[in-house]
């Protein structure tokens, strides 16, 4: 649907015109006055004589052009816009929830900064490239918890995934269960939309059934992936977020406490969600390789939306505004004896 329509961006002030027929009054009974007051004089006729060079109708004429300027100046100030498209764009694509582990662990610096920072920059690059899809994000340790709701609002959804930290859920461990559990309960209603689970984790310290789980979501048309994000061999756990700080956590026993990616269990856990394992790498997250096959899905019709494009004519309107006051500026309200035989206007 397309067409052309004419607003007022700001109509309150379109009330001040109001104040014309007020001006008009004001100044019929300014004349008025002016003219019994000749008349006290005298004669009329014998009066104009004797001031050959007065113009009634020029004061008119000023009055005029001074009136439309003040009208045109409140319907500047008013927004007038024109020429704007109404257009009904039918948005299509999928819904995705992304399920950020923030357990200690992802603050191992096997993948530079560290595992979090990195996993975060990687979805803010992500974001930037969807287009009609909707986003959501779960942030979960030992409990999960939706961070941002499904939205196609990218620009808030990037505000808050600045702010995640480990400090976000206090409970450890590395629940994928109740996080796949979690963002099948996000997803609209709707059927016929794809919609996709993607798990970023390092998958260590597992909790709960997250392959039945997974298996429960891709029974339901929900695709599970996962991004393994670490190494197999494994390191150390800082003991702070700082990068120049190289102190470790340690165990009871005075032990450093060592964290190692478990690609089985996120292999096995994209398998029963009927997606794919991806695994990030120190120059790839895996999240490139992940849009790819996320733009495979077919895309379904969102929702419609409303768009209108408006013209200001603001700067038009001043532009009489100008020329009108500059026609009342160089209009004199006596006659110019050198013009007498040029005469525009009609003596009185």
């Amino acid at each position: 649907m397309e067409k052309a329509i004419f607003r007022f961006a700001h109509q309150e002030y379109l009330w001040l015109l109001a104040v014309l027929p007020v001006l008009m009054a004001v100044y019929a009974g300014f004349v008025w006055n002016k003219q019994r007051s000749i008349k006290k004089f005298g004669d009329p006729g014998i009066l104009s004589a004797l001031m050959p060079f007065a113009s009634v109708s020029r004061s008119h004429y000023k009055f005029i052009l001074l009136l439309l300027s003040f009208g045109f100046l409140i319907v500047a100030i008013a927004g007038p816009q024109f020429g704007s498209k109404i257009k009904e764009i039918k948005r299509k694509g999928i819904e995705i929830m992304i399920a950020l582990d923030v357990s200690n662990s992802m603050m191992a610096r096997d993948i530079e900064p560290n595992r979090l920072e990195r996993a975060k920059q990687a979805i803010s690059k992500l974001i930037d490239k969807l287009e009609n899809d909707r986003l959501g994000l779960i942030v979960f340790a030992g409990d999960a918890y939706i961070q941002i709701p499904m939205t196609g609002d990218y620009t808030s959804a990037k505000m808050f995934l600045s702010g995640i930290n480990t400090a976000m859920v206090s409970r450890q461990g590395t629940a994928i269960g109740s996080a796949i559990e979690l963002g099948m309960k996000s997803f609209s209603p709707r059927e016929e939309t794809n919609k996709a689970i993607v798990i970023i984790s390092d998958g260590e310290n597992h909790e709960g059934s997250a392959v039945d789980m997974a298996r429960n979501a891709a029974e339901k048309g929900i695709k599970v992936y996962t991004i393994g994000i670490g190494l197999p061999e494994g390191v150390p756990i800082p003991d702070s977020d700082k990068s120049y700080i190289r102190e470790y956590r340690r165990d009871r026993n005075g032990n450093i406490v060592t964290t190692r990616l478990n690609e089985q269990m996120l292999n096995e856990i994209a398998h029963a969600g009927n997606g794919k394992y991806f695994r990030a790498t120190s120059g790839n997250i895996g999240l490139n390789d992940l849009h790819t096959v996320l733009n495979r899905l077919d895309k379904t019709e969102m929702e419609s939306k409303t768009y209108s494009e408006y013209e200001e004519q603001f700067p038009a309107i001043i532009w009489i505004v100008l020329t009108l006051l500059i026609f009342e500026l160089l209009l004199l309200e006596r006659k110019n004896k050198w013009f007498t035989k040029i005469s525009i206007f009609k003596q009185a």
